[in-house]
């Protein structure tokens, strides 16, 4: 019979001197007292910190050095440690690349403002306090770089001080902030991808901030790079049932973009969509070989809560998270044979989404006939499983996505470890949206069926058929993409952009497209019966448009003996504007309907109305 003491020592219950030592453990890493007692209440991350302390504390013991409290030696320290995590890590190189045992004295900190002040004593003195001292404190990191910051701060400070004297009642005023433009575009999506995307360099994969690595990611990246040949990989990945629109161009053009600019490949990839049944067979035979191989380790399991009680961030573990491995197993073959009804089964895997989401769907059971393989398969992967398998299948370098997928990231790197697969690395841009536009499949297809529009290329929707349908050139969409930048930032676009893009680049190009000086149009081009028509002037500067038209007729041109053309200044509104262009100029012209009233009215000023005369002057 066990004493309480015993009996609490075999049931794993912490002893007063492992929660003293818990204690101790967080007072050395510096944490206020309320921290302490905060900290402490989470069990999990207490013992983590523990264990980190004690691995800390025995480290000094053999090394015999003193802990650093730089703030710029522990980031030199980290960042050395991220640059070589799958090489082996030579004590004296990083000793010297973070500076282990170097003491920087408050002397030398002042000996060396002293010397730096005095380099741009003449400059500080002409500017004054408008001088950036972010240059003084640079030259002081670059002789001292593991010197304490705010000490040289406050010891530059003083030293100007002592030149400048206090600040005057002008130098005090607060200055008006002037809002400067950044221009994050390019002129294409080449040089976009050049010099505004810093992404990781192929094979170095661990130098990405959140990239996870373990034991096998050195030899998973020696082969990854043999098949590679060192290239950049990216991929494009439709939906095989969406349609693309105005926002997929971004897509487009960033993984095409990248992979182009750096002498890479880019993959089309049409998930389900591929004629060889076999090769199919191959694929789908890996991720279910897959699924059945976390199951065994314990990362999956067979599931059988309903959608509403795993929807949402505060919900309870599953009960079934703990059930046997061979009976998961046992329940998933179920699962693939139709034995569960849809809904009624899931494969979940064991991990927590940045969100908070936890154990997401990896498979689930659908009754519906693939267009291909018929009732053959009941069971298929979530997007969440099959995006990094796919990916890492296909040897991708950067795996480029929108910025909704970042939630996504840390189960796209457990599942690849977990299965002890090559991890591409995945990268988030911010969305395109533009305004008074519909991209939904859904709400497309309902505009159609109510006869809204005529289809899916119906010009006044923003599907790429659409826009092509409409005269927009692919190079102006690509141009349009490459002005936007590379961003986070979701963005939403006026339209008028995108028509401004396609009219300049059309502007550009006039001479290479080799048309016409004047083009034949009829005078109602809505009306199939219209026969007549007229001549419209085509030039390389091209501004005025008439949205509605409204069909003007001169009763006694022939006696006001006009030209057949005017000139026009290209921005009327602009007194300054010296270019031109010609207007071809007829008995019959259209003007604006908004311009024309049966009624004059004092607020429309320079409009066409009835009772009023129009003069014309030649």
């Amino acid at each position: 019979m066990s004493t309480d003491g015993e009996e609490g020592e075999e049931k794993g219950i912490p002893q007063p001197s492992q929660e003293r030592w818990k204690m101790h453990s967080l007072e050395w890493l510096g944490l206020s007292e309320q921290k302490v007692k905060e900290t402490s209440k989470n069990a999990a991350l207490s013992a983590q910190l523990d264990s980190i302390v004690k691995i800390a504390e025995e480290t000094l013991k053999k090394t015999g050095k003193p802990c650093s409290a730089s703030k710029q030696q522990l980031t030199a320290a980290l960042d050395y440690l991220l640059k070589n995590a799958v090489h082996d890590v030579e004590v004296s190189a990083f000793e010297k690349a973070c500076g282990v045992g170097v003491v920087v004295t408050p002397d030398q900190i002042e000996d060396t403002v002293s010397e730096v002040i005095e380099k741009y004593r003449k400059q500080l003195v002409a500017e004054r306090y408008s001088f950036n001292v972010g240059k003084l404190l640079g030259d002081v990191r670059s002789v001292l770089p593991w010197a304490d910051g705010a000490y040289a701060k406050k010891e530059v400070d003083l030293r100007i001080l002592e030149i400048l004297g206090p600040k005057t009642i002008d130098e005090l005023a607060p200055k008006k902030k002037v809002m400067k433009r950044e221009n994050d575009g390019a002129a294409t999506i080449e040089e976009l991808m050049r010099t505004r995307a810093h992404f990781h360099k192929v094979g170095e994969n661990y130098t990405t901030d959140g990239y996870v690595t373990t034991p096998k990611t050195k030899e998973l990246l020696r082969k990854h790079l043999e098949a590679t040949g060192g290239k950049v990989i990216t991929r494009f990945p439709p939906e095989p049932n969406g349609v693309l629109h105005i926002g997929h161009a971004k897509a487009i053009n960033i993984n095409f973009g990248y992979a182009k600019a750096h002498g890479g490949l880019c993959n089309l990839r049409f998930d389900d969509t591929n004629p060889e049944k076999e090769e199919e067979k191959f694929f789908t035979a890996i991720e279910d070989i897959w699924a059945v191989q976390l199951i065994r380790t314990g990362h999956a399991y067979v599931c059988h809560q309903k959608v509403e009680d795993m929807r949402g961030f505060d919900v309870q573990l599953s009960p079934w998270r703990s059930r046997p491995i061979e009976e998961s197993l046992q329940l998933f073959q179920d699962m693939k044979n139709g034995k569960f009804d849809e809904g009624e089964a899931t494969l979940r895997l064991k991990l927590t989404l940045e969100e908070g989401k936890v154990d997401p769907v990896a498979y689930r059971i659908k009754y519906v006939p693939h267009h291909r393989t018929g009732n053959k398969w009941c069971i298929y992967p979530t997007y969440d499983y099959t995006h990094c398998l796919c990916d890492s299948i296909e040897n991708i370098t950067h795996s480029l996505c929108t910025k909704e997928f970042q939630s996504r990231r840390s189960s796209y790197y457990a599942l690849c470890n977990m299965l002890d697969i090559y991890c591409p690395v995945q990268w988030e841009y911010g969305r395109l949206n533009m305004n008074y536009t519909v991209v939904s499949k859904r709400k497309i297809l309902k505009l159609i069926e109510s006869g809204i529009v005529k289809d899916w290329d119906d010009p006044r929707l923003y599907t790429l058929t659409a826009l092509r349908r409409r005269g927009i050139p692919a190079e102006a969409i690509n141009a349009f993409v490459a002005k936007l930048g590379l961003t986070m930032t979701q963005m939403v676009i006026d339209p008028h952009a995108l028509d401004a893009t396609g009219l300049k680049l059309t502007i550009q190009n006039f001479d290479e497209m080799n048309l016409p000086s004047s083009v034949t149009v009829p005078d109602f081009p809505s009306e199939p019966q219209c026969t007549s028509n007229h001549q419209v002037t085509f030039d390389r500067i091209v501004t005025m448009a008439v949205l509605e038209g409204l069909k003007l007729t001169i009763q006694n041109f022939d006696e006001i003996n006009l030209p057949s053309s005017v000139t026009v200044p290209d921005f009327p509104s602009e007194p300054q504007c010296t270019s031109n262009h010609q207007v071809a100029f007829d008995r019959i012209v259209y003007i604006e309907s908004s311009d024309y009233r049966q009624v004059c009215c004092a607020i429309y000023f320079k409009v066409f109305s009835v009772p009023e005369p129009i003069n014309i002057l030649a």
